[in-house]
């Protein structure tokens, strides 16, 4: 089983957006018994609150959003996760600074990791409008299918 831990500030936006499409992808392509999706946040400012009403609304049809509950990253995730995917470059910042030697090889940008380019990151749609929380919710279902074009092999 491959468990990816999708990471962004607050997870309240991005990451419970991300693993919620990363999940249906899962689900469409049989595959969900071999992977394990989760998403935490770098900061406790939103501790065991529901995603932002604003990506709820914009994640037509992917139901595990509706279970996303915030969590901040704690040092076991480190070891638990094979692949700790950040939605920009600060929120990799924060993980590289708090990760365990021997650990960092599993940090990676999400949109990068997807194949989506160099430094490519997922924007903070949070103090922006709905248009904001469209664009994320098309780079999380961009970069999802990035990842399992990746790993999907892996599984065998």
């Amino acid at each position: 089983m491959i468990r990816i831990l999708i990471v962004c500030m607050g997870n309240i936006c991005r990451s419970p957006l991300a693993a919620s499409v990363l999940q249906a992808q899962l689900e469409q392509r049989g595959l969900a018994g071999r992977f394990e999706v989760d998403s935490a946040g770098t900061h406790a400012g939103h501790q065991g609150e529901k995603a932002d009403s604003r990506a709820v609304a914009v994640a037509r049809g992917y139901q595990q959003i509706h279970r996303e509950r915030a969590r901040q990253i704690s040092a076991p995730d480190f070891e638990r996760f094979d692949l700790l995917l950040a939605m920009d470059r600060d929120n990799l910042a924060n993980l590289q600074q708090q990760c365990p030697l021997g650990h960092a090889h599993k940090l990676h940008l999400f949109l990068e990791f997807a194949g989506e380019g160099a430094g490519a990151e997922v924007p903070d749609p949070y103090y922006g409008n709905a248009a904001g929380f469209e664009r994320v919710l098309a780079l999380c279902e961009g970069g999802a299918a990035g990842v399992l074009r990746r790993l999907a092999p892996m599984t065998g």
